[in-house]
């Protein structure tokens, strides 16, 4: 094994220097107060959450009290359509393409019928790795109540036209929501500049933070419209206000609360939120280095599975692998060589980050021209 591993999962888990030391003396403070034979435990805890989620609405220029976390982004989503007003999804559709992540998928089509929709999937076309920006709005009439839409693919890296499809959205009368998972870290996004109805996102992967570490952010004034079913104490102005005929929804995002929030997946994220807010150039550095990946791939005779466009790509790079491959044991022999990607069926995926150089890419590829 060597000191120096090339790294290229950032699509996945986001790493950057010192991380491991950051995370521990972070999550270090929290058992130090957790556990103090004291009153204060959960004033501590909640101080160090709204600053998780003040370094969330800096990210993507949220503006105050629209923002809050969540466990997940299919938790996130599923407090959302749960909150929706009902005229939105019953009796309409509900757009999504076939290359969104699969979590949100499966919680779509088990909603479907209790929620009143149909759900209509817009398929990638035969031979290519993306759904298209026209087909999308091909398949998007007024009948369509809500679309979510995924920022940047996880299979191909395809970074769609967000202000294109929000556009068409708002003339079809549409509620548009965007998953920025796999894009939002490298690639920037404001929705102050693109002002979609609603996000939901994590901090686990290009951000560099936890899991558990979700966040839902939504338009001010559909926020006032929602109810969602999803509630407990957490949801109220007051989470201590207990009388139970008095339940009222707090006036903020607050309301897509719930019961007990995960404090520890927020304070053990605060450190990687810190770190990025203070680096510059990390889009540069990987646009760099993925195209050093795309000419490694040519060489190779690698087909490209995402966009040649960097301005329709996010941070990650695809390739799709031989039909005579075999990628499980592509991707462990790169592993015994300290080289760390993943792949989806023969899609090989590779996304260079903080910690990943030149000298990274060039053992990537010549450990894949020893593995084929």
């Amino acid at each position: 094994m060597t000191a120096d591993p090339a790294y290229f999962l950032y699509h996945s888990i986001g790493q950057y220097p010192g991380k491991a030391e950051d995370m521990a003396a972070a999550l270090s403070v929290f058992a130090e107060d957790w556990g103090r034979p004291d009153d204060a435990q959960w004033p501590r805890v909640l101080t160090a959450r709204a600053e998780f989620l003040h370094l969330w609405r800096n990210v993507i220029d949220a503006p105050e009290d629209t923002l809050t976390s969540s466990e997940n982004v299919t938790t996130a989503l599923f407090s959302v359509l749960g909150g929706l007003p009902a005229e939105h999804l019953r009796g309409r559709k509900v757009l999504v393409g076939a290359d969104c992540f699969p979590s949100l998928h499966f919680l779509l089509n088990g909603m479907a019928d209790r929620l009143g929709y149909t759900l209509e999937t817009v398929p990638v076309r035969q031979g290519e790795f993306w759904v298209r920006d026209e087909d999308m709005i091909a398949a998007w009439g007024p009948e369509v109540g809500l679309a979510l839409l995924t920022f940047v693919t996880s299979t191909a890296s395809h970074r769609c036209d967000v202000d294109a499809l929000r556009a068409h959205g708002a003339r079809m009368g549409s509620i548009v929501g965007l998953d920025l998972t796999q894009g939002v870290g490298i690639v920037p996004f404001s929705v102050a500049d693109t002002p979609v109805d609603f996000v939901v996102s994590t901090s686990l992967k290009w951000l560099c933070g936890t899991p558990g570490g979700g966040i839902i952010q939504m338009r001010k004034a559909l926020i006032e419209r929602c109810a969602p079913e999803l509630r407990g104490w957490f949801s109220q102005e007051n989470p201590f206000a207990w009388d139970l005929d008095e339940f009222d929804y707090a006036p903020d995002a607050r309301r897509f609360d719930h019961g007990t929030p995960s404090v520890l997946a927020c304070l053990g994220s605060i450190p990687a939120l810190k770190w990025h807010a203070a680096q510059t150039g990390l889009l540069d550095q990987n646009r760099a280095l993925t195209r050093l990946v795309i000419e490694g791939a040519q060489d190779m005779k690698l087909p490209l599975a995402s966009p040649a466009q960097e301005s329709s790509r996010g941070g990650s790079v695809m390739l799709q692998l031989p039909t005579d491959s075999d990628p499980v044991k592509l991707v462990d022999g790169l592993r015994d060589r300290a080289v760390h990607v993943d792949a989806r069926g023969r899609i090989l995926r590779i996304s260079p980050g903080a910690m990943t150089n030149d000298t990274h890419v060039a053992r990537l590829f010549d450990g894949i021209a020893a593995l084929t």
